[in-house]
């Protein structure tokens, strides 16, 4: 008897299929929080479904991998596949022809004449903002504090949160990929680029030196 589609079990089911690909539990719990499942819960459903039948596991060591059950996919066959490179071929030509008109429409809008009025409405606004930026500077020259302790202090604890949760998303997926990959015949690299996998480091960024931004006594152990 298939499990409900609002029950734990369903949620969980859908969830997997739609995903197609390896999965945790700890994964599958954070990202069902809005259906309000504990952890609990989602690893009682992913053990349930695994029992069943409903979807495949793979253990390595003690972490617990959870994977949709492949022979419920249709595989295209060759003719399909050469029409669904055609549709895609055709959908990003259309896609390129949209981009283009909209740079077009862009580009004249920015060449288009500005009338008298526009003209000194602009100038008017960009001399009101000189105005207030010098005022701004008069203030810092003289030591006056802009920003109030209280809006200091709410700015910092955003910041320490966003790291907090920054470090936390890179500790999850690192067990992660440890437990996925330990055993892989596969070359991590080619693995990671066929999954469509970015690393800090792949988009130039790096956590150590935001964390070396954070106000002093917030610091925990470093992590880069």
């Amino acid at each position: 008897m298939p499990p409900k589609p609002d029950g734990a079990e369903g949620i969980v089911l859908n969830f997997v299929n739609e995903q197609n690909r390896p999965l945790n539990s700890q994964y599958v719990a954070d990202c069902l929080q809005k259906f309000n499942l504990k952890k609990t819960a989602v690893q009682k459903a992913l053990d349930a479904l695994a029992d069943s039948g409903r979807i495949s596991f793979k253990e390595y060591g003690k972490q617990k991998i959870y994977l949709a059950r492949q022979d419920q996919f249709a595989i295209p066959n060759s003719d399909e596949l050469n029409q669904m490179k055609d549709e895609n071929a055709k959908l990003q030509q259309h896609i390129d022809e949209q981009k283009k008109a909209i740079i077009d429409l862009e580009i004249k809008a920015l060449q288009s004449n500005l009338t008298l009025d526009e003209i000194q409405a602009k100038k008017a606004n960009l001399l009101n903002e000189v105005r207030q930026m010098e005022e701004k500077l008069i203030k810092l020259r003289q030591g006056v504090i802009l920003v109030s302790p209280q809006e200091k202090q709410a700015v910092e604890k955003l910041y320490i949160d966003m790291i907090t949760q920054w470090r936390k998303r890179k500790r999850m997926f690192k067990d992660f990929w440890d437990a996925i990959t330990e055993n892989s015949p596969k070359d991590l690299k080619e693995f990671k680029e066929e999954l469509g996998i970015e690393y800090d480091e792949d988009a130039d960024v790096s956590l150590s030196s935001y964390y070396d931004l954070m106000p002093k006594g917030n610091k925990r152990a470093r992590c880069n």
